[in-house]
């Protein structure tokens, strides 16, 4: 797959995959604006992620990020989603518009072991919710919005960031 200039690239999957690091490295050796839209939603709403969540609710939080998900207005970018912004179909539809979605999959283990600060990192998880049962919810959704899967298994930053190269015609 070749990337118009313009177009943006869009990664997704689940919190602690490395979208952030990766997305980063990816806007680097492109040329490219980075945009984080947690760290987005974070700075508009002058909270933590976990801090809307605690006092708004995961309803209300879904509905705050969609609202600034779908005003993002910009080309030729990076973009960092939160691991819920695929529940939303109108703020994936209004990304996909003009990019492509690449998610940065990863074995559930792996999460698991990574994703350590769970009460205070802002992830959209019911109370009694397990990361496998999160993992299982959002998969679907993941690969229905994806154009491109990257397999992140046994791969360093470095390495994804190659192979994501390679899946858009870049390396």
């Amino acid at each position: 797959m070749k990337l118009d200039k313009d177009t943006n690239i869009i990664l997704t999957g689940m919190p602690a995959v490395g979208k952030s690091t990766i997305g980063v490295l990816l806007a680097k050796v492109l040329g490219r604006y980075f945009l984080d839209t947690d760290v987005y939603i974070q700075a508009v709403e002058d909270a933590t992620l976990q801090n809307i969540i605690d006092s708004r609710g995961l309803a209300a939080f879904c509905d705050i990020e969609q609202s600034h998900l779908i005003c993002i207005d910009c080309t030729n970018s990076v973009i960092s989603t939160g691991g819920s912004a695929v529940y939303s179909s109108p703020a994936m539809t209004h990304l996909k518009q003009n990019g492509i979605v690449i998610f940065l999959d990863l074995p559930v283990e792996d999460i698991e072991k990574r994703l350590t600060n769970l009460s205070t990192r802002g992830v959209v998880i019911d109370p009694n919710q397990t990361i496998r049962s999160l993992y299982e919810k959002r998969l679907p959704l993941y690969k229905h919005w994806a154009d491109i899967t990257i397999n992140c298994k046994n791969l360093d930053h470095q390495q994804s960031l190659d192979v994501i190269l390679a899946a858009i015609g870049q390396f």
